[in-house]
């Protein structure tokens, strides 16, 4: 008896172009993603409006934006591991449906614990959406377009942050604050119908788990449609061969990977700290230095798409370089933080200077995004970015509690940027570090791969073998 045909979908992963199928994938993500960024960061732009009607101080308002980020926190374990429990798209969908019924839900909250309370649970569905929707988009990208897929979709999640503003300025003034969860919770509803229609599980996914031949051979067909699938396939994933199944934390520092993790840790911490001080307080700090309540607001949503900006224009090289490009945004980053901190700039000038801060200190970060996912297999990968997003949480939580702290001193305002630029310091260190470790990795494997040739299936990359 012939042994049943072995079809390889890591190696038609790798062979596609950018088709129909994958584009269909980036565009639903990107729906998805811009929805979680504008329910994660609505209430930085009705901030004002609460403070004032619920006679709220800034340390209260900083814990408002804090306790939704260690929602995050806990949404990025959780939910990273569902993901790898169940599959990419049942957990996606899961999480869309109750950040928008929880995000609804705010429009209803009549007071500080309501808002506390509710901000913390949507927190948790909201974060983790991110590592899933990365870990989906990655196992259907060909390894040359990856950071570049990553980055796209997250520009959605800067484009939601950025567009709240422009949404409370439309919103508020006719039907208040409740109007813009309304807006957000609804909406998002209606994507996680999208993707119910529309979103398919990970190939990858499946063939490692083993699921029938007749799920993944219909997703091949979409991903492939010129490619013949033989009948009674097995379907292999030959670039994982040998990977350990079963997560264990440990798993996340076994050989290189005992350097890479920290290291990405510490600068996703870092950036987390001054990208989530720019996205909670940039509305009120700009109220602060005298600008009306609808510039600030305004001045919050260019900081956002400085910020998309300068993940575009960061992506191409990542893939082509590797982590340590991402190193130049926060290089570039420190000496704009110092100089808006210690320099009257007037208005015009602190508002360049704003927009400056967003293109490097958040395309930085979305530069970290798109390598986050990519030093573990497929097996894992939701875990592996789910716990650096969800460590990084340690910096989203203090980043506006610490500002929060800060602005209620006698400290001048505009001082603390001076302050912040200590964050992108540290990123640039722990990734150009990370970034050497990448490239000799990547070189390695290209020579095992040589060696291999044709011979036998690839070798698995060294931190992913038992």
């Amino acid at each position: 008896m012939s042994a049943a045909p072995r079809v390889d979908v890591a190696a038609i992963i790798e062979g596609q172009r950018l088709g129909p199928f994958l584009l269909r994938l980036v565009l639903v993500s990107w729906i998805v993603m811009f929805f979680d960024g504008f329910d994660m960061n609505v209430i930085a732009f009705a901030a004002p409006a609460l403070a004032a009607e619920f006679h709220l101080d800034r340390l209260m308002l900083g814990n408002i934006f804090s306790i939704g980020l260690l929602g995050t926190m806990i949404g990025g374990f959780a939910l990273g591991w569902l993901g790898d429990r169940i599959g990419r798209r049942p957990t996606l969908i899961l999480a869309t449906a109750s950040f928008g019924v929880l995000t609804l839900a705010v429009a209803f909250a009549r007071g500080y614990g309501a808002l506390l309370a509710l901000r913390l649970v949507d927190g948790i569905a909201i974060g983790g959406l991110l590592p899933v929707c990365w870990a989906l988009n990655i196992e259907y990208a060909p390894k040359r377009y990856r950071a570049t897929i990553v980055t796209v979709i997250m520009i959605g999640y800067s484009l939601g942050i950025s567009l709240a503003g422009p949404v409370a300025i439309w919103l508020m003034p006719a039907f208040g604050w409740p109007a813009l969860f309304v807006f957000g919770g609804g909406l998002s509803l209606l994507a996680a119908l999208l993707l119910v229609a529309m979103l398919p599980e990970s190939i990858r996914y499946l063939a490692l788990a083993g699921a029938p031949p007749e799920r993944i051979a219909p997703l091949l067909r979409r991903l492939a449609p010129g490619r013949t699938v033989p009948a009674g396939a097995v379907f292999v994933v030959a670039d994982e061969a040998g990977v350990d199944r079963t997560f264990r934390p440990g798993l996340l520092f076994k050989d290189e990977l005992r350097w890479i993790t920290p290291l990405l840790w510490l600068a996703y911490v870092f950036s987390s700290m001054a990208v989530f001080f720019l996205a909670a307080w940039t509305p009120l700090v700009f109220e602060a230095l005298g600008f009306s309540r609808a510039a600030a607001a305004a001045a919050g949503s260019i900081n956002a798409l400085a910020g998309a900006l300068g993940g575009l224009a960061l992506m191409r090289f990542t893939d082509r370089r590797g982590a340590i490009a991402i190193t130049v945004m926060p290089l570039a980053a420190v000496p704009v933080l110092l100089v808006a901190g210690l320099v009257d700039l007037g208005h015009g000038g602190f508002l360049a200077a704003a927009a400056l801060m967003g293109f490097f200190v958040i395309g930085g970060h979305f530069g970290l995004h798109s390598i986050a996912g990519l030093f573990y297999p497929s097996s894992y990968r939701g875990n592996g970015a789910g716990w650096a997003i969800s460590v990084a949480k340690i910096g989203s939580i203090a980043g506006p509690w610490i500002a929060g702290a800060l602005l209620s001193t006698a400290l001048p305002v505009r001082s603390i940027f001076a302050v912040v630029a200590l964050c992108p310091a540290v990123f640039v260190v722990a990734i150009a570090i990370v970034g050497v470790i990448h490239a000799g990795m990547k070189r390695r494997e290209a020579a095992q791969t040589k060696t291999a040739g044709a011979s036998s299936a690839p070798a698995a990359p060294a931190y992913a073998r038992r």
